[in-house]
């Protein structure tokens, strides 16, 4: 049986994900000039920290809500490169071979269909363009997206994800990744895999101002880490080639 996974929650403006990922983005990615999708973009918090980055983002997502906040937001700002564009869930709304480069970040954990998501993705990018797409990681020490489990009103049980896939997938809200597992489902959907990283935990979550900036100042001071119990997220930037 297929697992049923749940909508996810999009990170807020402000948040210290939101500048990690962008810093990270911009050491894999050429974005100045470029005409760029942003896949699932929600509430188009990530989107506004990229177009800082002087490029055209069409900014795609099914939540019509979430895209009203996104639309408020650049026109209270001016902001003229950023397109919000509701998504229908099947058909990404843009022609073949539109994009420069695509991102997207841990939105393919929730999709109905991961390979016909990729397969839209595939579509609208010309041929060669790049793809930078993030997926939570399985090794990190808590489940990030929360899980459905009995007698527990606290879901982020620790070391839930490192549990067996099948275990995982009956109770877990949405899909989770290994490093090998993404680059191999990217590779069967027509991308070619170019790098990987891990990103180290912003840990926005941790309520106490004082431990979150001890933290990172110390085992999460930087973007990436080679110890992936660290990582909430996986980086993979490939690139489209032709099927």
């Amino acid at each position: 049986m297929d697992q049923i996974v749940e909508r996810g929650k999009p990170a807020d403006y402000g948040q210290e994900l939101i500048r990690r990922r962008a810093r990270i983005t911009t050491s894999f990615l050429s974005l100045r000039g470029r005409n760029i999708l942003d896949f699932g973009s929600g509430n188009g918090a990530q989107t506004i920290e990229l177009a800082k980055r002087g490029c055209r983002i069409v900014a795609c997502d099914i939540d019509a809500v979430d895209l009203a906040v996104l639309s408020d937001y650049v026109t209270a700002h001016k902001i003229h490169n950023v397109t919000p564009t509701l998504y229908d869930g099947v058909n990404v709304p843009a022609a073949d071979a539109t994009f420069d480069a695509a991102v997207s970040y841990a939105v393919l954990e929730h999709v109905n269909d991961e390979a016909h998501a990729l397969a839209e993705i595939h579509r609208v990018l010309k041929d060669g363009a790049e793809f930078l797409i993030a997926v939570p990681n399985k090794w990190w020490i808590f489940e990030t997206h929360g899980a459905r489990l009995p007698l527990l009103p606290w879901n982020r049980v620790p070391f839930f994800s490192w549990l067996p896939g099948p275990i995982h997938g009956r109770f877990a809200r949405a899909r989770i990744y290994t490093r090998k597992g993404i680059t191999a489902l990217l590779k069967r959907n027509g991308f070619e895999v170019l790098r990987t990283c891990y990103m180290t935990a912003p840990i926005d979550v941790v309520k106490s101002p004082a431990l979150k900036s001890f933290l990172r100042k110390t085992i999460f001071r930087r973007d990436v880490t080679g110890l992936p119990v660290l990582a909430t997220e996986i980086f993979v930037l490939c690139r489209r080639i032709s099927t």
